[in-house]
């Protein structure tokens, strides 16, 4: 399964304790496979630094282990679909470059849309029931 995740899923992921860092660990032990960019490891790394004030050898780390457990994928499209905060199309791109079978945010503009392109857009919390529902027998 296939899984694009918006920023703040990451950020949420590394900085406490819960449903992000559950799917996270979903990532690292191979039950998911988990897409990124360049943009949004960009702004992961923007918002570690600025917002968090995290230490750049702590970014690097968290960096470092975030590529080893994710596909860094290269968009090829540039989609102009969340007119509201334009940033978030960043994570459709990388979505629909990889083929998400899922995106995975808390941002209100991307659940707002519901799906984008057949790939449906989910909370963390609604990604991990389905999961844990496809997992049992």
């Amino acid at each position: 399964m296939r899984v694009t995740a918006d920023t703040n899923v990451y950020i949420s992921a590394l900085n406490y304790e819960g449903p992000p860092s559950t799917f996270l660990r979903l990532a690292a032990s191979g039950e998911i496979r988990l897409s990124l960019s360049d943009a949004i490891l960009t702004e992961i790394e923007e918002t570690l630094r600025n917002k968090f004030l995290w230490p750049p050898d702590r970014i690097k780390a968290a960096i470092e282990t975030l590529l080893d457990i994710t596909d860094c994928i290269r968009p090829t499209v540039t989609l102009d679909v969340v007119r509201d905060d334009p940033d978030d199309n960043k994570i459709l791109e990388c979505a629909q470059t990889a083929n998400s079978d899922y995106i995975v945010t808390g941002d209100k503009h991307l659940l707002k849309l519901c799906q984008y392109d057949g790939t449906p857009i989910i909370t963390v919390a609604e990604f991990l029931s389905r999961f844990r529902q496809a997992d049992s027998p």
